[in-house]
């Protein structure tokens, strides 16, 4: 094949062989082939059901507050802090896979602002695909008075609301005591323009 014609190649799956399954990831060989034609293998963590996810970012008004949960993640053997996630359920979209994760994890009913639409969770580990959720949470609103968490058996999940002059001396506390950043959480704050250490 010349020169020019393997730039002209695309990268490519060809097939995925499940190596190991559970009740919600399984692992594949996945084969694929290179822009140079040559075939190759990857190995992905996949969910069982194909699920997107939503990761919710949700401010409290007027307090100005952002809301962010802290729980412990058995794969990195730590307490996590992160902002209020979930999966999204087959027949729904993700402002109301948003809705309901914000209430069952946070007890707050929130309104949706806008969302990033579908974005890699982990593009070099899995395909999992997560969508970005802007929230509002309404605190004069009477459904917001008594706010409940509705936990799935087995979590265990602290909700924190910060206000933002108050989140990179919140990080740098929960670093030091040994918890984990979510990743997403950590680039939102850069993003931000904040400097926690």
């Amino acid at each position: 094949m010349a020169k020019s014609d393997r730039r002209q190649l695309e990268p490519r799956c060809l097939s995925a062989d499940v190596v190991a399954a559970g009740r919600f990831l399984r692992l594949e060989n996945v084969r694929f082939t290179d822009r140079q034609g040559r075939e190759r293998c990857w190995e992905a963590a996949q969910r069982q059901q194909q699920q997107q996810a939503v990761l919710i970012i949700a401010t409290l008004r007027p307090a100005g507050d952002i809301l962010f949960i802290r729980q412990f993640r058995p794969p990195v053997n730590a307490f996590v802090i992160e902002f209020p996630a979930g999966l999204i359920n087959a027949g729904e979209s993700p402002a109301e896979a948003a809705r309901r994760e914000l209430h069952e994890e946070t007890g707050y009913h929130g309104r949706v602002l806008w969302d990033t639409g579908p974005g890699s969770s982990s593009a070099g580990m899995t395909g999992e695909l997560v969508t970005t959720v802007f929230m509002d949470v309404d605190e004069n609103d009477p459904a917001n008075a008594q706010h409940q968490q509705q936990l799935d058996d087995g979590e265990d999940i602290a909700v924190i609301p910060r206000s933002p002059a108050a989140i990179p001396a919140f990080l740098r506390e929960r670093q030091q005591a040994g918890d984990i950043l979510d990743s997403r959480l950590a680039a939102w704050v850069a993003g931000c323009g904040w400097q926690w250490r």
